[in-house]
């Protein structure tokens, strides 16, 4: 009896040709790499270069000792590809993992082991990481599963959100839910985070980033510091690239891994939420000489990594190896990678860690047209997707403005972070620095050559200090880190306001608080696209320590009791979020303002004050109205006047926010009781921020047409 099966060629008869270990089996489907289900059993595909033999092992589920080892045959192997189906298997009755022989020199690179058992590269689901926090037995190795890709995504809408109208929200999967003050059903969890998405929308924010989703293996370095266990939370070690965490699901889903991230990423869309991942294609969890080789050493050491000529790893990543990412191989591997979660889980976007390492060559040396760079900034499945760099590297690479782009590719803006950071804790001498960064980063990002949607503009990220943080300590605090409080940028540019942490002083949280409100101010008054650390809209803290990648405890996880302790200042960022998103000529150029305002006036501090004044001036989305909307920061210790340019006899200047809440008590507006100024001039408080708009006199609403001409 003949059977039959699909390919993305066409309908093959398929009918066994040998039996192996008693297993019908014939030559596979080689240009499908991985473990695929097709009506008749699986299909397996794998390659390697140096490799001289294959054997495909199975496993019932959680067994450590193979049932049947399946050797393929030398003609079932084309090129460098191996691939050979194997008859009447059930995905649900077999876990598997392969094992290659080959030759064994080190200073070549060159690691083959036929004892070695290693996890399918293109695995969409591995095994043995289900519970969070609990350690593989001894003797354990990873193994995979093949997943069926049905979910029903049914009439999901795609947002395809413009860059410039996004707002990001920066969160780890586990730490947003996981305290008990999150009142989740499933805390930790992809669903926790479902569950809050409610919260999100209420907030303003129409991106989510979650820190790495890949599988990893938390109990990696794992060790106790202080009392207490500290381990990989952050996930910035991956174990494979195909495959979701399964700790970060409510339940085991055996062969339908990432389903749940899936009903997450459909709910987010549902609601007008982009979903962007953060991927670290620049390193493994392999380590380096003396890490485990259980994947990509296996397979093809001297091809998946950089390595130095006697065989050592180059370490760009600071995490003792480096993916030779510019390898047609590695370079496939990352491509095939995005567009299966572009195409399976619907992803709306890409930030890169340490996005600097994609653009080395072999032997590290920077290239000035990356291949890889360039393929996914042309590759026609990504076309719609957002590609984010942290344009740095651990080796010194540093391209922020100059990461190679296309035209494509926008970039984390490292030099907005720092000289605002500087500016905004009073360094007022930086206001033309502060000017540039706000109004676009234009001296960075020509939008002849980068478009006008370049900057990612951030203050706060998972790594540093929160926002809260980054004006209670002036130093660092990780000693719980178990590194003698070395690890960490020593680089903070932060204040403490006159206290190094907490204290009960009035004056000094009062202080705290509306530097923070000014943070968040220039943040989504600035042109590029704004990103924040979730929490920082209700002043999270993480108690100084500005490395947090192991603290999987109240240090890390979000106490949501702060949203109620600090309900004014989310109040505050939400109602900033809702500002930025009514007023088109903040996030872009947004035509000609009638009566002669250009598009961006900054007006910079003189002998009469300290004061940086910047207006945006433009229509509004439906042309109907002028859209005039102003930005004022005083970061020096004294009162100072702020001088608004003037304004025709027809509008009047209205405060939209007010960080100092000598105008606006809450610091934002009381629709019954509207603050205007009288004239073009206004005194404001020691260190703090204004917002305001030019509204007509008479019917305090943005100036029309109509109302010009009248």
């Amino acid at each position: 009896m003949l059977n039959s099966t699909n390919n993305s060629i066409g309908t093959f008869h398929m009918v066994p040709m040998d039996v192996i270990e008693g297993f019908e089996v014939r030559p596979g489907l080689y240009e499908l790499n991985g473990a695929m289900a097709i009506p008749v059993g699986v299909n397996f595909t794998i390659h390697s270069h140096g490799a001289t033999s294959c054997e495909l092992l199975l496993f019932h589920r959680m067994e450590d000792t193979p049932y049947a080892v399946l050797k393929f045959p030398e003609r079932y192997r084309i090129g460098n590809v191996y691939s050979m189906i194997v008859f009447g298997l059930h995905i649900t009755d077999f876990e598997y993992a392969y094992r290659l022989d080959g030759p064994y020199n080190p200073s070549k690179g060159l690691l083959f082991n036929k004892d070695n058992i290693l996890l399918d590269i293109y695995a969409k689901a591995v095994t043995g990481q289900s519970v969070w926090g609990t350690e593989n037995k001894k003797g354990s190795f990873y193994k995979a599963r093949v997943v069926q890709d049905n979910f029903d995504w049914g009439n999901e809408p795609n947002p395809l959100i413009p860059m410039e109208d996004l707002v990001i929200y920066e969160l780890h999967v586990r730490g947003f839910t996981r305290h008990g003050s999150s009142g989740v059903s499933f805390p930790g969890t992809f669903s926790g985070v479902m569950e809050k998405i409610p919260y999100l929308k209420e907030l303003g924010v129409n991106a989510v980033e979650l820190m790495p989703v890949f599988e990893f293996d938390e109990m990696k370095d794992c060790r106790e510091v202080n009392g207490r266990k500290v381990l990989d939370y952050w996930g910035y070690n991956t174990v494979s690239f195909f495959a979701p965490n399964t700790s970060y699901t409510s339940q085991p889903e055996y062969n339908r891994e990432g389903n749940e991230l899936k009903n997450l990423i459909k709910a987010l869309h549902e609601n007008g939420i982009e979903c962007f991942l953060d991927v670290v294609f620049n390193h493994t969890a392999e380590g380096n000489e003396q890490g485990p080789s259980f994947s990509f050493k296996g397979f093809d050491n001297n091809i998946y990594y950089m390595l130095t000529p006697d065989g050592y790893y180059y370490n760009f990543s600071g995490c003792g190896n480096t993916l030779n990412c510019n390898h047609p191989i590695v370079r496939q591997m990352i491509l095939d990678c995005l567009r299966y979660w572009a195409v399976s889980y619907h992803v709306d976007g890409f930030r890169f860690d340490l996005a600097s390492i994609l653009g080395r060559n072999q032997d590290g040396a920077p290239m000035s047209n990356p291949p890889l760079l360039q393929a996914l900034a042309f590759d026609p499945l990504l076309g719609n997707v957002k590609l984010v760099a942290e344009a740095w590297d651990a080796g010194g690479l540093y391209q922020v403005g100059s990461f190679p782009a296309w035209n494509r590719w926008t970039e984390w803006n490292g030099k907005y972070r720092d000289d605002m950071r500087d500016y905004l804790k009073g360094d007022y001498g930086l206001s033309s620095v502060a000017a540039q960064r706000i109004t676009g980063s234009r001296d960075l990002y020509d939008p002849v050559f980068r478009g006008h949607n370049a900057s990612v503009n951030f203050l706060n990220c998972h790594d540093g200090f929160t926002l809260w943080d980054m004006y209670s300590y002036s130093r660092k605090h990780n000693e719980d880190n178990g590194w003698c409080n070395v690890d960490g940028s020593d680089d903070n540019r932060s204040w403490n306001c006159g206290v190094e942490g907490d204290t009960d002083d009035g004056e000094i949280l009062a202080l705290r608080r509306r530097l923070a409100k000014n943070a968040m101010t220039a943040l989504l008054m600035s042109r590029g696209t704004p990103m924040f650390l979730s929490g920082d809209e209700f002043l999270n803290t993480q108690y100084g320590n500005n490395n947090a990648y192991c603290q999987d405890n109240e240090v890390s996880w979000l106490d949501w009791d702060f949203l109620k302790q600090n309900g004014e200042h989310f109040r505050y960022v939400k109602h900033m979020i809702k500002l930025r998103k009514e007023h088109d000529v903040v996030r872009k150029y947004a035509g000609c303002c009638s009566f002669g305002f250009p598009e961006i006036q900054v007006i910079r501090p003189d002998q009469r004050t300290k004061v940086l004044c910047i207006v945006y001036a433009g229509r509004n989305h439906d042309d109907t109205e002028d859209d005039v909307i102003a930005l004022a920061i005083n970061p020096y210790w004294e009162d100072q006047p702020c001088f608004l340019p003037a304004a025709p006899h027809w509008l009047k200047w209205k405060i939209e926010a007010d960080t100092s809440l000598q105008y606006l008590p809450g610091g934002a507006p009381d629709p019954a009781q509207p603050a205007f100024l009288d004239g073009c001039q206004v005194t404001m408080g020691p260190r703090s921020a204004l917002v305001l708009t030019a509204v007509s006199a008479l019917e305090e609403k943005p100036v029309s047409h109509l109302s010009i001409r009248g």
